[in-house]
């Protein structure tokens, strides 16, 4: 399989991808795609590319994944994310049945899964792509199968892609959706990034934000890696860590 990491330099891009994709460095191959080498004014940047014949974690979700702080307004070029392509050319519309036994098995396994749970809710196909496939939750108890900052959702994703590699489909990622939570929590956390910027450069002191998950972190780090005077961090253990944000050159 192969997958695309960005960082700062190359260190950080490869440090992003072990992480990300739950894998040793020894485990994958690295290609070198751009290079930007940092200036005045201007951060640096690497792009890689990673191959791997290894799992990676359940939990990676490709770039392609909330509402606190929603009053702030963010122009609409910042706010464009990966999972954007969910309400464009990645959606299924009309038909959102499943098209082959894969398919139905994950619409049935996510049925039953919530089921079980105790909740009534009907589950279709969202979009389809390589290596890829969106569920879409319906159910009047979407609140409670999304959960306090999607961890609920999470959980049920990550027994999907669980149940997807027992299925032979190890390299298809399954996302799991309710009421565009996904969308909603990348602009809200687009969001959060800009706003901790600003406070950051006017105290020059550093903010911890929640624990969040990879892909979560991920959006941070890359929402403000073009900020210059601006620097951001992974602390903590497991899977759930904590991004810092931090004035350049400050402790």
């Amino acid at each position: 399989m192969i997958y695309e990491f960005e960082g700062r330099n190359e260190k950080e891009a490869i440090d992003r991808a072990a992480e990300e994709l739950g894998l040793e460095k020894d485990d994958f191959d690295v290609e070198i795609l751009e290079t930007q080498k940092q200036g005045l004014f201007k951060k640096g940047h690497v792009v890689i590319r990673v191959h791997t014949e290894k799992p990676v974690s359940p939990s990676y979700v490709p770039s392609g994944t909330g509402d606190e702080d929603a009053d702030d307004e963010i122009p609409e070029e910042k706010v464009k994310s990966p999972a954007a392509k969910i309400s464009t050319g990645s959606t299924v519309f009309g038909d959102v049945t499943a098209q082959n036994e894969f398919e139905q098995k994950m619409v049935t396994f996510v049925s039953e899964l919530i089921s079980r749970m105790g909740y009534s809710g009907k589950v279709s196909i969202l979009f389809r792509e390589e290596f890829k496939l969106g569920l879409k939750i319906d159910s009047e108890y979407s609140s409670i199968l999304i959960g306090k900052k999607g961890k609920n959702l999470d959980a049920l994703q990550l027994l999907a892609n669980i149940y997807s590699g027992r299925q032979g489909h190890e390299d298809t990622r399954i996302i799991l959706d309710s009421e565009n939570y996904r969308i909603r929590r990348e602009e809200s956390l687009v969001r959060l990034a800009y706003t901790v910027a600003d406070r950051v450069r006017e105290s020059r002191n550093s903010i911890l934000l929640e624990p969040m998950n990879p892909f979560d972190r991920r959006l941070i780090h890359t929402t403000l890696n073009d900020i210059t005077d601006v620097e951001t961090k992974s602390e903590g253990e497991g899977l759930y860590k904590q991004v810092r944000v931090y004035y350049r050159g400050g402790k």
